[in-house]
């Protein structure tokens, strides 16, 4: 009898918070240095309308940023793929920004686009872009030779090989790519958001820290964990309705 989906999650959570507990309580662990969850739920309780509107700018600028990466991502490897000279043109100075260290460029989106939403959503873009564009091309670029030969066969147009052929082909692979990117959309506004905290979830851990409270910080912790994972989920359901023909292809 197989178990459901939802049964080892639910019990990996609730041992990962037991033990948690145990260890704050068994090591007599301040909150100040570890909080145990039920200070984390007190802290949550304290302020649910801030936390919640500071968790929704978070998702809003995560959202925002993903969407502009992922389709950027897609029109860019397409070009990269279908043309090797473009590829061996555009390849390294894609490579060489995103070895860029996104911290250390959080300070300068300020400068260049001031203390809004702006800054941040282009900082999820930075993050998300490059893991769409290496997934999108290695996924275009494993289409079966015999598939290739049998569209040049059929005398396909070049728009008609990539929308007949290579891309359902790539599919899957470029799910992936967004699979890792939606989970680093989240660091990215939260990197975002601790350089120039003003609003968000990064914003609360930063002020939280200051004011050395760190069940509210542990709080604003959870809700990005929250966050991450309905996202991922969100794009793993949608590959799974998109794709049904995906599993039993790779078995």
């Amino acid at each position: 009898m197989r178990t459901p989906r939802v049964v080892a999650p639910f019990f990996g959570v609730v041992g990962t918070v037991a033990v948690w507990w145990l260890a704050t309580a068994l090591f007599h662990i301040r909150p100040l240095f570890l909080p145990a969850p039920p200070d984390i739920v007190s802290a949550f309780r304290r302020q649910p309308a801030y936390l919640l509107h500071e968790a929704w700018a978070t998702v809003t600028e995560t959202i925002i940023g993903f969407g502009i990466a992922a389709a950027a991502g897609l029109g860019v490897a397409v070009v990269l793929a279908a043309s090797r000279t473009v590829e061996r043109a555009l390849l390294p100075l894609f490579v060489a920004l995103n070895s860029v260290p996104k911290v250390s460029v959080a300070p300068l989106l300020v400068v260049w686009l001031g203390f809004g939403p702006r800054p941040k959503i282009f900082m999820v873009v930075l993050i998300c872009f490059f893991p769409v564009v290496v997934a999108t091309m290695a996924g275009l670029s494993s289409t079966p030779a015999e598939l290739s030969d049998l569209v040049r066969s059929l005398s396909a147009s070049w728009w008609q090989t990539y929308v007949k052929v290579r891309l359902p082909w790539a599919l899957p692979q470029i799910f992936v790519g967004l699979k890792v990117a939606v989970s680093l959309a989240v660091v990215g506004a939260v990197v975002a958001e601790i350089s120039n905290p003003n609003r968000g979830l990064g914003a609360v851990i930063v002020l939280s820290g200051t004011s050395f409270d760190t069940p509210l910080a542990f709080a604003a912790i959870v809700l990005l964990a929250l966050i991450s994972v309905v996202l991922f989920y969100l794009v793993a359901s949608a590959e799974r309705l998109l794709l049904p023909w995906a599993r039993a292809i790779t078995g």
